[in-house]
C-alpha cells in the first residue's frame, strides 16, 4: 500500500566483535523503535559485526542465509510487520570474498533488497589513522533503488555520501528518500557529517536518513553518532545528538519531496557542457 507519510527511525549502535552481542542490541533497539510507531526502521553501517582485523572478521563472517544478523532482521520485520533496513554488515560470498552489504526486509520478512557499498574507503587522516576497505572488501558495481510502500528508496553506504553522482543518479531515476548508513570515524564526522547530508538532501530534494555507529567500539575505532534524518530543503527533523546507542523517530511528509524540486527544480534546468582544459583556456587569454 503506498503511503504519504512514513514514520521512519534511525537506530543507533555501537556494534562490537561478538555478533550474538550485536544481534541483542539490535533487537532491543528495533523493538524501542516499533514501540515509537515505526514502520520503517534502518541501522547502521556494519550492524552485525564491526572487526578491523582481516583475520578476525574472516573467522566470524558467514553467508547471507546463516548471518545471525540477517536472520534476526528477517524474524523481527514479520513479527512486528515492518520494513526494517540493515544498514550493512558483513557477508560472505560464494566466492570466497566478503561484502560490505546492505539489506531491506519486507514486512512479510522477505528479502526485498541488497546493495553491495561501491565506494571503498582507503585514506590516510590526520594522527595517523589509516583505513584500507579495499584490502578486506569486494567493492559493488550496482546502484540499487527499491521500493518501500511506494516510496522509491536509493541505497548507500556510508563513504558513498562523497560521491554525490551516485546521489543524483537516485534523484534523477525518481528516488524520494537517499540513505546512508555509516560509521563515521569520529575525526571526519565532527568535520563533514551534518555537512555532507544536509548537501546531499539540499542538491536532490530529497529526504536523507542515515543512521549511524558511535563511541569507543571493541575493534579500537571511534565513531561519530549523531543519527540523522534530514528533509527534502536540508533541515534535519531528527537527530540522536551524541554517540550513545538509541533511536531516533520522525514522520516522513513525501509530498516534501515534490514540492522541494518544484521551488528549485535543479533536478530538471541542468544542462550539458563542454569541460574546457588549461591548455584552451591559455590560448583564449592570449588571444
Amino acid at each position: 500500500m503506498s503511503m504519504t507519510i512514513l514514520r521512519a527511525a534511525c537506530i543507533q549502535m555501537r556494534s562490537t566483535t561478538d555478533p550474538a552481542e550485536n544481534v541483542e542490541a539490535y533487537s532491543d533497539l528495533v523493538v524501542r523503535a516499533v514501540e515509537g510507531g515505526a514502520h520503517y526502521v534502518q541501522s547502521p553501517e556494519m550492524t552485525g559485526l564491526l572487526a578491523q582485523d582481516r583475520n578476525q572478521l574472516f573467522a566470524l563472517v558467514r553467508p547471507a542465509g546463516e548471518d545471525p544478523l540477517v536472520v534476526q532482521a528477517k524474524m523481527l520485520a514479520k513479527k512486528h510487520s515492518i520494513w526494517l533496513h540493515v544498514g550493512s554488515t558483513a557477508i560472505l560470498r560464494d566466492d570466497g570474498k566478503v561484502a560490505n552489504r546492505a539489506f531491506v526486509i519486507s514486512p512479510n520478512g522477505g528479502i526485498q533488497a541488497t546493495y553491495d557499498k561501491i565506494h571503498m574507503f582507503d585514506v590516510d587522516l590526520d594522527n595517523g589513522e589509516s583505513w584500507r576497505e579495499s584490502a578486506v572488501y569486494e567493492p559493488g558495481t550496482e546502484a540499487i533503488i527499491c521500493d518501500i510502500d511506494g516510496v522509491r528508496t536509493g541505497l548507500a553506504i556510508c563513504y558513498d555520501m562523497r560521491f554525490p553522482g551516485l546521489f543524483r543518479d537516485y534523484a534523477g531515476a525518481g528516488a524520494e528518500i537517499l540513505t546512508s548508513p555509516a560509521a563515521f570515524t569520529r575525526q571526519t564526522g565532527k568535520a563533514h557529517w551534518h555537512i555532507l547530508l544536509r548537501a546531499r538532501a539540499i542538491e536532490n530534494g530529497a529526504f536523507v536518513i542515515a543512521a549511524a555507529q558511535g563511541g569507543n567500539h571493541a575493534d579500537g575505532r571511534e565513531t561519530f553518532g549523531h543519527s540523522l534524518i534530514v528533509n527534502p530543503w536540508g533541515e534535519i527533523i531528527a537527530e540522536i545528538d551524541g554517540d550513545e546507542p538509541g533511536v531516533v523517530i520522525a514522520d516522513i511528509d513525501i509530498a516534501e519531496v515534490s514540492a522541494a524540486r518544484g521551488k528549485i527544480p535543479n533536478l530538471l534546468n541542468g544542462r550539458d557542457y563542454a569541460l574546457v582544459g588549461d591548455a584552451e583556456v591559455s590560448g583564449k587569454d592570449a588571444a
